[in-house]
């Protein structure tokens, strides 16, 4: 791949390129044929259409390398999610879901709701289905510590467990664990009594959809 940044113009169709405003990156087979490229390329911008090529944002590289518009290419040339682009998701996931915000879960979810929504339309068509999987499990691990953390005491942990179903022995445990809020949001009994279908029921979209089956 050649990254070439800033110039306005179309390129010859012996290229395969991707393109966004006045970015481009160029898809060439080999090393020796990107150097070649993007040299001809810069000096065909610059002597032909006296258009300055950004030296600082233009390279050649591997896909799997580079981000362009939150996506790279695996090795196997699938389109995935930039490993900036999955950083930033979980950092905005951790503002919303903070467990000092004192807003109840349900109100966390709405607002969460229309996040992962909006980033599922964007980045939802990628074709590293274990990387969705990933944050969908790590998102209802954070919603379940959020849910710990809102049930404060060891007396209301046990009484919420109870009505969620969890056998009395399994409550007790877990309620008396002096283990932190992120190590009890993966116990047996939290996945037992928060599972993502019930977080699904409460309006947390997949960011994994499921196919349709018919019945």
């Amino acid at each position: 791949m050649v990254w070439l940044a800033n110039p306005s113009v179309e390129l010859s169709n012996r290229f395969r390129f991707s393109r966004y405003a006045d970015d481009r990156n160029i898809y060439v087979k080999s090393r020796r044929a990107g150097e070649r490229v993007l040299s001809s390329v810069t000096n065909w911008l610059d002597k032909k259409l006296r258009l300055k090529v950004n030296q600082s944002k233009s390279t050649m590289d591997s896909p799997s390398n580079r981000k362009f518009l939150g996506f790279t290419f695996t090795t196997q040339r699938k389109i995935a999610i930039a490993p900036q682009s999955k950083a930033k998701f979980k950092k905005r996931v951790r503002e919303i879901t903070r467990r000092n915000r004192g807003s109840s879960l349900q109100s966390v979810i709405s607002e969460l709701r229309s996040y992962l929504l909006g980033w599922r339309g964007y980045f939802g068509f990628c074709q590293t289905h274990s990387v969705l999987r990933d944050l969908d499990s790590w998102l209802h691990r954070r919603l379940r510590c959020y849910a710990w953390k809102q049930w404060k005491t060891g007396r209301r942990r046990f009484k919420e467990l109870r009505q969620l179903g969890v056998s009395k022995d399994l409550a007790a445990q877990t309620a008396g664990s002096r283990k932190g809020y992120w190590h009890n949001s993966r116990s047996p009994a939290l996945n037992f009594a928060v599972p993502g279908k019930v977080l699904a029921e409460l309006g947390v979209p997949l960011l994994l959809e499921q196919p349709e089956t018919n019945v």
